[in-house]
């Protein structure tokens, strides 16, 4: 107890000869101004930290020695989990009226006849994006002659639906459309806009026109329209750039989108199989609305032509307009969407309130995949609706329109082409 004063003074008397060296040497060099501004220290006490701080280093010291204590199995691989969507539409099977006011309890959603747990659900109350796809080629001219006649060029009947469709239907500032030509190969008119006076534009600049060649690439212009690639600059960018990238609708994230085809259904030479091209629609899962053109021209003279296609003329025959029409109800009815075949020019008014209506009532359900499924293998889907919540499905009253397939992500075509060959 007698010595501790006598090593404080000890200490002390260090300290001092310590602090007067010190400040003797930091004399000796150059001073530098202070440029720290206001009457702030330059070095800050330090803090004790906080609880909140403390709980965080623990939890990093835990998560560090689990990690170093972890047995590593090979055998683990990561299983990323997929979202299958399905747009859904309730129609009254006797009046034709589609059901509103739905709610999430109402639907069962079944893969391969089992049903899946819903884990999200949405409402129609979203906007729309929509792509109109016109088919405007020299033979969009002669099919379009059995209504027009010599008093309008046969084209306008096809460019007529998109005209009314984007001024009509199309509501700024939350809905959006494009509108994309084919003949050899697609041409996007204008990419997706919600400006009216864009529309205007794009559909004044095909009523002007003439279309050039013979050819409709259908297959073709289906898949680019879903699936994007590269393809002409768009007509109205005045681009100086020859060719452009363009975004496919499968890929697009909007709430509620579709594609209206404008066609006679009859393609020539695309590259695009019809079989890949109905593989692309089950995968995308985007509705197709078909209005065909071809259906006006050969009810009108389906008298005067031969079975097959004329060698001479190249006029489709009969078999031809018949595949066009099978080939039309199994894009719409395998991507969700549906079939018009027009016979008479006065009923493009009601297919586009139909269409109108069904896109802006779709429902959208989406369930979770957590098992493993086989990349490009096709799973059957089926929605059913139990309207008045009694716990029995209604099939006889009432049809849900949906897409009818889903294909898992990744594989290839190679077994489907072994099977066709």
């Amino acid at each position: 107890m007698k010595r501790f004063p006598r090593f404080s003074s000890v200490a002390l008397i260090f300290t001092i000869i310590f602090a007067i060296a010190a400040a003797a040497f930091a004399q000796s060099r150059p001073q530098r101004p202070d440029t720290a501004p206001g009457n702030e220290k330059r070095n800050q006490r330090p803090k004790p930290p906080t609880a909140e701080e403390l709980k965080k280093a623990e939890e990093e010291r835990q998560q560090a020695e689990a990690e170093k204590n972890a047995i590593i199995d090979p055998g683990i691989e990561k299983v990323s989990t997929n979202i299958v969507s399905v747009e859904v539409t309730v129609i009254n099977k006797k009046t034709g009226a589609v059901i509103t006011g739905l709610k999430k309890e109402n639907f069962a959603i079944f893969e391969d006849g089992k049903q899946q747990p819903i884990s999200s659900f949405t409402t129609p109350d979203s906007p729309i994006t929509v792509t109109v796809l016109i088919e405007f080629s020299k033979w969009s001219e002669v099919f379009g002659s059995a209504a027009g006649g010599v008093f309008e060029p046969g084209a306008y009947e096809v460019v007529r639906p998109a005209a009314l469709f984007v001024s009509r239907f199309i509501k700024p500032p939350n809905d959006y459309a494009s509108i994309v030509a084919f003949d050899i190969r697609p041409t996007p008119i204008t990419d997706f806009t919600n400006d009216p006076q864009r529309l205007r534009q794009a559909v004044d600049l095909l009523f002007r026109s003439t279309p050039a060649v013979r050819e409709n690439n259908l297959w073709d212009a289906l898949k680019f329209t879903l699936l994007g690639g590269t393809t002409d600059t768009v007509v109205l960018e005045n681009s100086k750039a020859k060719t452009a990238q363009y975004a496919g609708m499968a890929n697009l994230r909007a709430p509620r989108k579709a594609i209206i085809l404008v066609s006679s259904g009859i393609d020539t030479f695309s590259k695009t199989s019809y079989d890949q091209a109905r593989r692309i629609v089950q995968e995308a899962g985007v509705p197709v609305y078909v209005i065909s053109t071809g259906n006006l021209f050969f009810k009108r003279y389906e008298h005067l032509l031969g079975p097959m296609d004329d060698l001479a003329t190249g006029l489709p025959g009969r078999l031809t307009f018949l595949q066009a029409q099978n080939s039309m109800n199994t894009i719409a009815k395998e991507s969700g969407g549906m079939h018009f075949p027009m016979t008479f020019e006065s009923e493009i008014p009601d297919y586009l309130n139909s269409i109108n209506a069904l896109l802006r009532n779709q429902y959208n359900i989406a369930y979770d995949i957590n098992s493993p499924h086989t990349p490009g293998q096709k799973y059957k889907l089926q929605v059913k609706v139990d309207v008045n919540g009694d716990g029995i499905y209604d099939e006889k009253a009432y049809r849900v329109q949906a897409r009818p397939y889903y294909i898992a992500p990744g594989g290839d075509d190679s077994k489907d082409k072994k099977k066709k060959d």
